[in-house]
């Protein structure tokens, strides 16, 4: 039988529709393909990440509405435009947070579609997964086991990829000593990663969060602490996940000569100023924009090799709200996941 043929004209979704407020429970007519390289998805999970919150609270400009937020979607494909190849009915497939981008700016040229001057990016200018039913771009849609429980999977379709690109850009494989400020969903994933490669991973936390700095060791952190502690050695990357200005200034002052800094927020409060002599001997301060499609075929072919095990704490669709006040509130370390069935 026709996956489509089994189709319901409507679905249970959480609704953005005005900002500063809560999601809204509502029941909504099944989207509709609306591009021949598109496809229907079934939603099996959702992730709940960070910056859904930065969304719901008006810290991200011009978000689509009313929006379906969520951008770490696992889900059955159900139905294919005409023009989709390479995925059919019945596969399984994630979505991550760059939804579309145009293929021809001048980034996009330069393989820097992250940065493309019209991308799309799901859960925020495209409808995303906090729903039992979402429509995404072929192109943009990664492959996935269909033995891996979904809600395992959700939490590396953006804390993992993001995660990775941050690593990558502190300097990846050539790191030895790695500092991670923020001890949540990424920096759980990219932890195991660092260590696989024989990384030595130092964490940094919330003052008094034995929980995450408990599970950081667990996860192999030869050293986890408070945010405001210095490194018991000098670090040759610091990766800042939490969205605290003052943490870029923290881990700077961590940092031997020639590190580097990076952010993996998509936003963050101010950074404060700091004395020249923090920056000299050649450290530097980046951040990540989006991802690239590339980032996550690279990051993929790591994870398959890796034993990833990813903390998830999870939640029913129309618990969401209740899913990102605990994100907010730091109540549970690793990832919040929605499960929709």
């Amino acid at each position: 039988m026709d996956l489509a043929d089994t189709l319901p004209g409507t679905m249970n979704a959480m609704v953005l529709e005005k900002l500063g407020q809560g999601l809204q429970y509502r029941q909504l007519p099944l989207p509709q393909l609306q591009s021949p390289d598109q496809v229907l998805l079934k939603v099996e999970a959702c992730g709940v990440c960070r910056t859904d919150l930065h969304i719901l609270d008006g810290e991200l400009p011009d978000p689509q509405l009313p929006l379906i937020p969520g951008h770490q979607i696992v889900g059955i494909v159900v139905k294919a435009g005409e023009k989709v190849t390479g995925i059919k009915p019945g596969d399984r497939v994630g979505v991550p947070w760059l939804g579309h981008t145009d293929g021809s700016c001048r980034y996009c040229r330069k393989g820097q579609e992250n940065l493309c001057e019209q991308a799309r990016f799901t859960g925020y200018t495209l409808d995303g997964g906090y729903a039992q039913y979402a429509v995404a771009y072929a192109p943009y849609c990664f492959p996935l086991s269909p033995i891996v429980q979904a809600l395992d999977i959700a939490p590396l379709l953006c804390a993992g990829l993001i995660g990775y690109r941050t690593w990558r850009l502190a300097g990846g494989k050539s790191i030895e000593r790695l500092g991670i400020y923020g001890f949540g969903a990424a920096a759980h994933i990219i932890c195991q990663i660092a260590c696989w490669y024989g990384q030595s991973v130092y964490a940094f936390t919330r003052s008094g969060d034995a929980s995450a700095q408990a599970l950081a060791r667990k996860l192999g952190a030869v050293w986890a602490g408070a945010s405001d502690q210095a490194a018991p050695v000098k670090l040759d990357a610091a990766l800042v996940f939490a969205p605290v200005g003052e943490l870029m200034v923290s881990a700077l002052k961590n940092l031997d000569p020639g590190g580097s800094v990076v952010s993996g927020g998509i936003h963050m409060s101010d950074i404060p100023a700091f004395p020249y002599h923090l920056l000299w001997e050649e450290r530097s301060m980046k951040s990540v924009a989006n991802l690239t499609r590339e980032d996550g075929h690279a990051f993929f072919a790591v994870a398959n090799q890796v034993p990833l095990r990813t903390e998830v704490q999870v939640y029913p669709l129309e618990r969401a709200n209740e899913a990102l006040e605990d994100l907010r509130q730091g109540r549970f370390s690793g990832a919040a996941v929605l499960v929709m069935d």
